[in-house]
């Protein structure tokens, strides 16, 4: 891979040998908090360049193109990133991608692919699920690049079931603490009909250095599989009470005259027909999906936000979303999905990209306030 002293290599190695951390199965681990603001970061274009000479010998990589959306001012833009990345222990012990040959999913290079992808967008928001490599590659190296972090583990994660995992499997966030403040995190195990289920949710107040205005943003990711979607249509409307708490207690903490406005990232496991999507689209939060922006008539999601193969047939599905406060933020641009033809008759994963799920990248902007108060 080049030069054996280059700093992403050197960070992974040191990551790698050292004696394993614990994996904290409660909802209260925010190891970001320790990071050190002042320490210099890695330089984002040398480690990608780092990622791209390890994965010569793969496929190039996808190819998209953001659309413009909006007219917003680019100098403010937030970029936030939506990615169910797929669980090491998922994809190669129990997600059975017939298509997808098992070197393909090997973690020493799978681990730059992911990256890579992380490392071409520069998101200023990273909302990640299926995280299980936190504590040895998520979050060394984005600590490397300037991101604090919180991690979130499913209390009774899959991966654990997987023989030589890693830990349990979980959702991740991630910002930069040089464009954001942070001014509280929750952490939540999502409830459905009163009972804690295995699902969990990250919000984190944030308050923009540029603008000075109070917003948050929230990761989640909602129980899989068909015929459960009672289930998800529970833990989507317990997520959206926590959500009008949270924001309620900002606003008072905050003295706001308008409401905090939210950006929400999933993978929410259930196509638009869903009872959770049409929840999330009528709350009283006024939340909108940035996606739709890609439709002609802008009220359509995208064909696909997943596409893969396993044993039962093919399965391609629109599950992933960002929720965003329309009456709060512009939408200035997505991120593109690749074609039919460039992701492969194979599907994903593949030797070109990592996971199952395709990421979803967003441009933001502040509206003017005294639009926001209207």
């Amino acid at each position: 891979m080049g030069s054996s002293t280059s700093s992403l290599h050197s960070a992974l190695v040191k990551t790698i040998s050292r004696p394993p951390l614990p994996h904290p199965c409660d909802s209260t681990y925010s190891p970001g908090n320790d990071l050190d603001l002042d320490q210099d970061p890695a330089d984002p274009l040398e480690l990608l360049q780092e990622c791209r000479e390890v994965l010569r010998n793969r496929p190039a990589q996808l190819q998209r193109a953001f659309v413009q959306t909006g007219h917003g001012d680019a100098r403010q833009t937030i970029r936030v990133m939506q990615w169910n990345v797929l669980a090491q222990a998922l994809g190669e012990g129990m997600d059975s991608f017939v298509q997808c040959p098992m070197d393909a999913l090997n973690w020493a290079e799978r681990k730059y692919l992911i990256l890579q992808e992380i490392l071409t967008y520069r998101p200023d928001i990273i909302c990640l699920q299926e995280v299980d490599h936190y504590f040895d590659m998520f979050q060394p190296i984005l600590a490397s690049l300037g991101y604090q972090s919180s991690f979130c583990p499913k209390p009774w994660s899959p991966c654990l079931d997987v023989e030589n995992n890693n830990g349990p499997d979980g959702c991740a966030l991630f910002f930069n603490p040089k464009r954001f403040q942070s001014l509280n995190t929750t952490h939540l195990r999502l409830s459905a009909m009163m009972l804690k289920t295995n699902q969990v949710a990250i919000i984190a107040a944030l308050r923009c250095q540029a603008t000075g205005r109070a917003f948050c943003v929230t990761v989640t990711h909602l129980k899989a599989q068909s015929g459960w979607e009672v289930l998800r249509s529970a833990q989507g409307s317990d997520l959206l009470r926590n959500l009008r708490s949270v924001v309620h207690r900002i606003k008072t903490k905050e003295k706001a005259d308008t409401d905090i406005p939210l950006i929400v990232c999933g993978d929410f496991n259930a196509e638009p027909s869903e009872d959770v999507y049409r929840n999330f689209a009528t709350s009283s939060l006024g939340l909108d999906s940035a996606y739709k922006r890609l439709s002609t008539d802008g009220k359509t999601e995208p064909p696909y936000t997943t596409w893969k193969i396993r044993p039962s047939g093919e399965s391609c599905h629109t599950l992933d979303y960002v929720w965003y406060s329309h009456r709060a933020f512009d939408v200035n641009a997505v991120l593109d999905f690749p074609t039919a033809e460039q992701i492969g008759p194979n599907r994903l994963p593949s030797y070109n990209y990592p996971s199952d799920h395709l990421s979803l990248v967003c441009d933001f902007s502040f509206k003017d306030p005294t639009l926001v108060s209207k």
